[in-house]
């Protein structure tokens, strides 16, 4: 099957049933719901990029395997070349929605790809297990399937006491093995984009501690969203209901969150990737590479989201003239500081792109690495200096329904500046509000300050991991210099 367009990527949902419940109500169609059915349009919207003549070269390849056209985020990178042609396509994605979409499905597919291509790490702890995880991969690719995936354990208490960062009653774990595959139980967090995902991988937890009874929790499979005994809890949705005009964002680009029930859950033997192997869990993402090209997804779409807000911040200072204000000159400055790092770091992980040990090409992991500690400190200053730079004009809003009655000449007549209409003034400010001040620009702000984690322990890793020795041994020299 070729790359989808969006109609079928809806139809799949369609004829797809799940357990999708929010609001104390179990939706029938989340195609179809209020709550999901923008969110679902817009993802639709990007997989009809793949088939549009102009982008399709730029959005798709040559599957190996049928030699029919399918995405360009599951290409395996042999080159610097498909590096850049596959950076080229999530860019492209990415832009769609200013960043403003997280968990678009190259995040997943790139993941995938490179588990796959090391699937002899896999065969470690089962040889099937290989085997598993390259025909999975190859599955999802040649029917396009959108991911979403599940990585954190809840827990009662997040107490420094409590054991191996799992909690025997709650947090998923194996509970039998079975002729059929194995039953798992428990929850996990954060299912983005679960509800409108056609499967879910649920990823190894990376933060297990060794101890009796840890290998319950160290596994890793995948399976349709629509498993018996599979449930999506999601958060309040962000999409109100209203205009395109009035929530420009929060009305389009829903991906929702929710937290995953597993009722006794069916994991067939083939979909099973990992199991029972604490330390093969905990370095999974680290030995297969896709924790790089993960983050090289991230940097991209960090890269598209600092250029949406900074187009915003110098919109919002044109219409209001004051772009030649020296205190508004600087706090743009600072977005345009933070979007050439995040090109920077792109750039340099690309141009030092090199094999890894599965003979696939990877982005350099430092400069990724450095860009996703770096951005959950950037994106919440670039909102705060969106805010002041809106200031009262960010709550001076009329909606839409103005426009269309009789207060229009009036305010047409008290809003309108020397460069915008009062519309097209209120347009753009309601977006400014939508990144800045709403409930779905509050949880952007949230969710890049966590995309990876906890920001202590990412800081933590990245100094663990790099190497002080050649600055310390400059510094040594200089010390014994006569």
């Amino acid at each position: 099957m070729p790359a989808r367009g969006g109609e079928q990527y809806l139809e799949g949902l369609r004829e797809a049933e799940r357990e999708v419940w929010i609001d104390g109500e179990r939706v029938d169609d989340v195609t179809s719901h209020p709550a999901f059915r923008r969110g679902a349009r817009s993802l639709a919207a990007l997989y009809d990029m793949q088939l549009t003549p102009e982008l399709r070269p730029e959005m798709t390849y040559l599957s190996p395997t049928t030699g029919d056209d399918v995405g360009l985020s599951f290409l395996t990178p042999r080159s610097q070349h498909d590096l850049e042609r596959r950076s080229r396509m999530m860019a492209h994605w990415a832009r769609y929605s200013g960043g403003m979409m997280g968990r678009t499905p190259d995040y997943l597919n790139g993941s995938l790809m490179a588990q796959a291509a090391a699937s002899d790490f896999f065969a470690r702890n089962r040889p099937e297990f290989s085997r598993n995880i390259r025909r999975y991969y190859e599955h999802v690719r040649e029917n396009d399937l959108a991911l979403t995936h599940t990585l954190v354990n809840v827990r009662r208490t997040r107490s420094p006491q409590a054991t191996m960062g799992t909690d025997e009653e709650v947090s998923l774990r194996a509970v039998r093995e079975t002729d059929a595959g194995v039953i798992v139980r428990g929850a996990r967090v954060l299912a983005t984009l679960g509800p409108i995902s056609d499967e879910i991988i649920v990823a190894p937890s990376t933060v297990l501690r060794a101890g009796p009874g840890a290998e319950q929790f160290a596994l890793s499979f995948a399976i349709p969203c629509g498993q018996p005994g599979l449930r999506f809890i999601c958060r309040e949705s962000f999409d109100l209901g209203r205009s395109h005009f009035d929530h420009p964002l929060g009305s389009r680009f829903e991906e929702m969150d929710a937290i995953v029930f597993f009722d006794d859950v069916l994991v067939p033997w083939e979909r099973l990737f990992l199991l029972d192997d604490v330390e093969l869990a905990n370095s999974c993402y680290a030995a297969t590479s896709a924790v790089v090209h993960m983050m090289h997804q991230v940097v991209v779409k960090n890269v598209a989201k600092a250029e949406f807000v900074l187009g915003v911040a110098c919109l919002v200072a044109e219409t209001l003239g004051s772009e030649q204000s020296p205190q508004v000159q600087e706090r743009i400055a600072e977005i345009i500081l933070d979007l050439e790092v995040m090109r920077a770091c792109l750039r340099a992980s690309e141009a030092d792109a090199a094999p890894d040990d599965w003979g696939v090409t990877c982005p350099a992991r430092m400069p990724l690495d450095v860009a996703r500690n770096l951005f959950p400190r950037m994106y919440p200053r670039m909102v705060e200096i969106l805010q002041l730079l809106g200031s009262s004009s960010l709550m001076a809003l009329p909606a839409e329904a103005d426009f269309a009655s009789d207060l229009e000449p009036d305010l047409e007549r008290y809003l309108s500046t020397g460069t915008a209409t009062g519309e097209e003034r209120v347009r753009l400010f309601r977006l400014a509000w939508d990144i800045a001040c709403s409930a779905f620009g509050s949880r952007q702000v949230l969710y890049e300050r966590f995309f990876f984690g906890d920001p202590t322990r990412m800081a933590s890793a990245l100094y663990t991991i790099y190497d002080t020795e050649p600055p310390k041994n400059r510094v040594r020299n200089f010390l014994s210099r006569e």
